[in-house]
Parts: C-alpha cells; sequence; structure tokens
C-alpha cells in the first residue's frame, strides 16, 4: 500500500501531525539481518462473508478457507507477493522491505491450518549486501519458475533474478536487462506505482518463458496502465484497462496461458476491495490493449484485508489460487493467507 493510502488509515492526513504519526506508525522495520526462524501462529477463517457464513462459491471462485497469520516478531508482515510450490506445500514471499519469508503449509481436512518452519531473511544484492541497505529496497512483486525467482522493485523501477534452486534465500540478485526498446518507458514510470505484478509465462502460452511485468497505474485514475514483456523473442509494452478506480496488485499464470489479474482498491467508506480478472492467453503481446472477465469482485461483508499477493497451483484435479495481504506493518490491519478454488 502507498503512503497516502496509509493517511487516509487514521482520518486522511489532514494536518501535519497527523501524517507524522502515518509515517511512524506505518514505518518499515529492517529487514532480518541473516536467516531467521521465527514462530507463526495461525486462526482459522471459515467463511468469507461475514453476513452469509454458509456460501462458498463468489463468481467463479469457490473459498477453500484461510488464515489469519500473526507473529511476535516485529519483522513479519509487509507481504507483497506471494509463489506456492506445484505440490501447494511450501510458499515463498517478498515483504516490501525487501525480506524474504519462507514456510510449510500445514492443512487438516484439506483446509488450511497454518504454517510452520517459517523463516525470514533479508533479499541480497550481487555485492552481498542487503537490499535494504541499497536503492533496491521496494520489493514487490514474485515469480519463481525454474529453480530461478525474479523480483519487481519499485521506485528503481528493476527486476532482479536470483538462483532460487541452488541458494534459495542466501541467492543474490542481479539486475535483469530491460530491452532497449522499454527500457526509457519502464524507468519512467511513477515512482510509488511500478513493478507491481510479475510473472513467468507458462510452456502453453504464445510467450512460453517470458517474463511478463505489469505497473500498479502508470496513468490517471481511469487510464489503462502499462505492462511489459521482458524477455523473448516477443518483448515489448502492452496496455491493460482499468475500472472503477482498481489498481493491479498482482498476476498470475494459469497452465492454458490465461493469466489472472489481482486487483485492489481502497476507500475510507468501504475500506479494502478486490477484484480477479481473467485475460486469454493470445492477449498478450505487444502493443495489444488488455482486458478480461471479473471472476471474482469481494464486498464489504467479505474478510479481506490489502490483498497484494497471488499464487496458483494445481491440487487432487484443481486450480488453486492463493492471496496473501500486506498488513504495511500496521497493528490496524492484518497479514491473510486465503485459498480458493477456480470453479470455471
Amino acid at each position: 500500500m502507498r503512503p497516502n493510502r496509509r493517511l487516509f488509515l487514521i482520518g486522511g492526513g489532514a494536518t501535519a501531525a497527523a501524517a507524522v504519526f502515518a509515517e511512524r506508525t506505518f514505518a518499515r522495520p529492517r529487514a532480518a539481518a541473516a536467516t531467521t526462524s521465527i514462530e507463526v501462529t495461525a486462526k482459522p477463517i471459515d467463511h468469507l462473508s461475514s453476513t452469509d457464513p454458509g456460501r462458498s462459491r463468489f463468481g467463479n471462485l469457490l473459498f477453500r478457507g484461510g488464515l489469519d497469520l500473526r507473529s511476535p516478531d516485529s519483522r513479519f508482515g509487509g507481504f507483497s507477493a506471494l509463489w506456492r510450490s506445484p505440490d501447494g506445500a511450501r510458499i515463498v514471499s517478498v515483504a516490501d522491505n525487501a525480506q524474504w519469508l519462507t514456510a510449510r503449509v500445514k492443512t487438516s481436512d484439506g483446509r488450511l491450518s497454518g504454517l510452520t518452519e517459517a523463516k525470514l531473511a533479508p533479499l541480497l544484492h550481487e555485492d552481498g549486501r542487503p537490499l535494504g541497505r541499497t536503492g533496491y529496497y521496494d520489493t514487490e512483486s514474485l515469480a519463481i519458475d525454474n529453480g530461478v525467482a525474479y523480483v519487481g522493485i519499485e521506485r528503481k523501477h528493476a527486476i532482479m533474478r536470483f538462483g532460487w534452486g541452488t541458494s534459495g534465500m542466501a541467492a543474490r540478485g542481479s539486475l535483469v536487462t530491460l530491452p532497449e526498446t522499454i527500457r526509457g518507458e519502464i524507468k519512467n514510470l511513477p515512482n510509488n506505482r511500478s513493478l507491481e505484478a510479475i510473472g513467468v509465462a507458462p510452456s502453453r502460452s504464445p510467450l512460453a518463458g517470458a517474463v511478463v511485468t505489469i505497473a500498479e497505474r502508470s496513468g490517471g485514475l481511469e487510464e489503462p496502465t502499462r505492462g511489459f514483456i521482458v524477455t523473448g523473442p516477443r518483448t515489448g509494452a502492452f496496455s491493460v484497462r482499468r475500472s472503477y478506480g482498481y489498481d493491479i496488485s498482482d498476476l498470475a499464470f494459469l497452465p492454458s496461458g490465461e493469466m489472472l489479474l489481482l486487483e485492489r482498491q481502497f476507500s475510507i467508506f468501504e475500506g479494502f476491495r478486490i477484484r480477479i480478472r481473467r485475460v486469454a492467453a493470445d492477449a498478450i503481446k505487444p502493443d495489444a490493449i488488455v482486458d478480461g472477465a471479473v471472476i471474482f469482485e469481494s464486498d464489504s461483508s467479505h474478510q479481506i484485508d490489502n490483498m497484494e499477493g497471488l499464487a496458483v497451483h494445481q491440487e487432487a484435479g484443481e486450480t488453486v489460487l492463493t492471496l496473501i495481504s500486506d498488513d504495511n506493518f500496521s497493528r490496524f490491519q492484518r497479514t491473510l493467507l486465503l485459498e480458493f478454488a477456480l470453479v470455471a
């Protein structure tokens, strides 16, 4: 979440005192100095709707359960992206203070029940320094494919690759060279609304193996935002239509090559809302204007927060979507892990 929205959470930031309070309240803690095991407790979320607890289907999604996650470690939180292993057993997340989270997922009777073996660690620059001590500290998006982790970084408008398969959290990041044709446009994205979503196109996509990233909001309130095909033979820029004030929060590819877009909005009166759109595989190409059908949209009765991360995996013949929220290291928000099955 962005600083201006943080001010809304305490009444709009109408005075200088409120602004100072907001910055102090939502200050990011420094990432762990080294790999650190932490305790994480989980309160089950058995129903998504607080007014209709028996309801399980929402649009094209079936709610499978969720967790309200907490830790006594003050560095736990701020999770802005999510990856889940193909077997669903492990998660990896990055927080927006350049910190990794890894954990094993516990289930009971087919529902999420907790996290074990949770660890925090700093993301490392190629020179061995924690990214939090460099200009590349604002880590916002994550994709892991074929043993390589790609992390999108705001403010610097950069992508780093990490040898996750060989080194895990000890991997050192190196900058991905941006194609000349799109480098200038990426570097001129808004300072605090840039590379919020990233993914690697699967083998069945026309862009198979390409890294794709989308800016949170590159223009005005209702203007399309820009997306970029960063690697592969079909590099270039495209636009993503926006509406109703939703900003891009994350993306994830389905095995079919279709792309899911996680979007969010915030208002003083309604709080957080999210929606998910489904984009055809062949729609993502240079110079295209991309849109997609809404398959899920939350309402005020739903147990959500600032949902920023989206992961997809296959489980027992089902396509499972997992979402994580960024609590901005605030006691007024929650770290939620929500799980859905795609039913259509």
